[in-house]
């Protein structure tokens, strides 16, 4: 999709971080945009910041891991600019420590924001966007932790890799329609994720910081620091820009990581060979 002008992006997690750079460089590409994020005050805010385009900026509190609030955001998208042609599912949650730390609670939450979160996107909007036969593209936010694996983060690596390799099977299912399909697989970059607990939904019972000294305690605080010195959200967008318009599957941001993927399928590829023994 190579024209982007007049057409209509939903992005989710779209009230910081990478979702609100995703926001801000479509609206200067001349897209309508429909906001959406679980945060209504940050959601305020983040509108604020795009008043220089505010006749195409929309914005709807939208909980990715409930069905019926994403339907009800496909709606007022609709309703607002008609059909949508980006699709990106960008809302994610981190979620670790030890792994006999993290409670089902825990990991049924990362499970429902990160991966039903996407399939919830995917159902409420993909019908609509080939009905509309208009074409498309989707961008589905993954991790580097997608394709290597992290030590005490198990269910956000679990949801990433799932992302990964959904969204691979998407671009062959959907290829032959025109509607192009992206994972993006960022390193750290400057968000709030080491946060992700501020949204920790009542449904899923009480819950409580790890505590001091744990290892929970010491990964938040790795991830809290790595993601200040992270990438500006600002290059990840512009990278998905272009990721669109030249059809790309994978979309990188951090080339020093390649050697560990590297290392990864070097190790796969050793196994294979050794069944040729």
């Amino acid at each position: 999709m190579r024209d982007l002008v007049g057409r209509t992006a939903f992005v989710t997690g779209a009230a910081s971080g990478i979702g609100l750079a995703l926001a801000r460089a479509f609206a200067a590409e001349g897209m309508n945009v429909m906001l959406a994020d679980i945060e209504a005050p940050a959601l305020e805010l983040a509108v604020a910041q795009l008043a220089p385009f505010a006749a195409r900026i929309r914005a709807t509190v939208c909980d990715v891991s409930d069905f019926a609030s994403v339907s009800r955001a496909a709606a007022a998208t609709a309703e607002a600019f008609g059909p949508v042609h980006v699709l990106c599912n960008n809302a994610g949650v981190a979620g670790g420590s030890g792994i006999e730390a993290i409670s089902p609670q825990t990991w049924r939450w990362v499970v429902d924001v990160n991966l039903m979160g996407v399939v919830h996107g995917l159902a409420a909007f993909l019908p609509a966007m080939r009905a509309a036969g208009q074409g498309g593209h989707i961008v589905n936010t993954a991790s580097m932790a997608g394709l290597q694996a992290n030590i005490g983060l198990s269910p956000y690596v679990a949801t990433k890799y799932a992302v990964v390799g959904m969204s691979e099977g998407l671009a062959k299912e959907l290829g032959d329609e025109g509607i192009g399909v992206s994972v993006l697989c960022p390193g750290f970059v400057r968000t709030r994720i080491a946060d992700s607990a501020r949204n920790w939904p009542e449904r899923y019972g009480a819950t409580s910081p790890p505590a001091p000294g744990s290892a929970g305690a010491r990964l938040a605080a790795a991830l809290a620091e790595s993601a200040v010195a992270g990438l500006d959200p600002d290059n990840v967008a512009a990278r998905v820009v272009a990721a669109i318009r030249a059809n790309e599957l994978y979309v990188f941001t951090h080339p020093e990581m390649r050697d560990e993927v590297d290392a990864r399928f070097a190790a796969i590829d050793a196994a294979f060979r050794r069944t040729e023994r």
